[in-house]
């Protein structure tokens, strides 16, 4: 395979092929002038998991390019390794998985079926159609909720589902996300740590300003603090590229607008979805809000999530006797809440009296 296939696809064997037979040293890899570039880009992917949700397209018009960028892999993965951050390795294995899509429709179907089985997806063409194992379809579909990706609505033959390249493109990016999901963190030893320090740190602070911004005070016109645990795991997968269970978008949607959240705003929170679709997105959510149905749809009570299986990490005041809905969660948090401000505001006012 050559070079420019394996700077465009740098998780296939050929390409640690490649890194070996190029003869760079990890030490010179890691520190030497010669690689910084590779660094950078290393870098560059990460960070672009983080603010993008995808790997960029970089210059690989020259062999020095397409050698940087088949380098910059393995750097990436080192510096993801090194913080390391569940949230991180999710955001990057998602980047990483859509960047092959997008780039894998521009191949031949051949390609693309030997790409597969690289990533233990079985697959053939036949009459110039991609058919893919029933079972391999099956395991790598399941976090994807819309209807059209259920088996009985895709054309199955002698244990193969049909499927056009770009559905067959989206197959793979959930095996190698899978993929990347299982094998990091990959070990760091010290040279590693050392090395790449100054990347790696600047990482993790991005990181943790990431993640603080989920847990800001306020979202939207809410606070997430007041939110019950349900609902902010679902927000959580949400913002982390996830595909919510089409139960987990109608409780999280119903949810939200209940506690004065636009459609824009729930919009938005969806948005990170690697299978995010813009239109039909705001349908739903405005169907479920009232806005084109007419009806405002209610959150669903703490045993139909349960029943659901979307009720995580249930907290002391999920097992009060008084608490049987998310919104009451909510409602009371939101009463303790004022309670501590107002006795704030109090304690403050007679501290200014006494000093008057």
């Amino acid at each position: 395979m050559d070079a420019r296939n394996l700077a465009r696809f740098p998780f296939l064997r050929e390409a640690s092929e490649f890194v070996r037979s190029y003869g760079v040293s990890i030490q010179e890899l890691l520190e030497g002038i010669a690689y910084e570039e590779a660094r950078e880009r290393g870098m560059a992917r990460a960070l672009d998991a983080l603010e993008k949700g995808e790997v960029s397209n970089r210059p690989i018009a020259t062999e020095l390019d397409r050698v940087q960028e088949i380098l910059s892999y393995p750097i990436a993965r080192m510096l993801v390794s090194s913080v390391p951050d569940p949230f991180l390795i999710k955001r990057y294995a998602l980047a990483e998985a859509v960047a092959m899509n997008g780039r894998l429709r521009e191949e031949s179907l051949e390609f693309i079926v030997q790409v597969a089985e690289q990533l233990d997806v079985r697959a053939v063409i036949v009459d110039g159609t991609l058919r893919i194992r029933f079972t391999d379809y099956l395991r790598f579909t399941s976090r994807i909720r819309s209807k059209e990706w259920k088996l009985v609505n895709n054309e199955l033959f002698k244990g193969f589902v049909f499927l056009s390249k770009s559905k067959f493109c989206r197959v793979l990016q959930q095996a190698l996300q899978d993929r990347l999901e299982e094998e990091l963190p990959m070990e760091v030893n010290d040279q590693i740590l050392i090395s790449l320090r100054e990347y790696w740190r600047k990482l993790k602070a991005m990181v943790e300003t990431w993640r603080e911004s989920f847990k800001a005070e306020d979202f939207g016109r809410a606070s997430i603090v007041k939110f019950p645990p349900c609902m902010k795991r679902l927000v959580a997968m949400a913002q982390a590229g996830e595909n919510l269970p089409h139960t987990g978008r109608f409780a999280l949607t119903s949810f939200l607008n209940f506690i004065g959240l636009s459609s824009e705003d729930i919009m938005r929170l969806f948005s990170e979805s690697p299978d995010f679709d813009p239109s039909k997105s705001r349908y739903q959510i405005e169907h479920i809000t009232g806005e084109i149905s007419g009806t405002e749809y209610t959150p669903p009570e703490c045993s139909t999530m349960k029943s659901y299986g979307i009720c995580f990490d249930a907290d002391s005041l999920c097992r009060h006797p008084k608490v049987n809905h998310p919104l009451t969660y909510y409602r009371i948090k939101s009463r303790k809440r004022q309670d501590v401000e107002d006795a704030q505001e109090d304690k403050a006012e007679v501290k200014e009296e006494s000093q008057d």
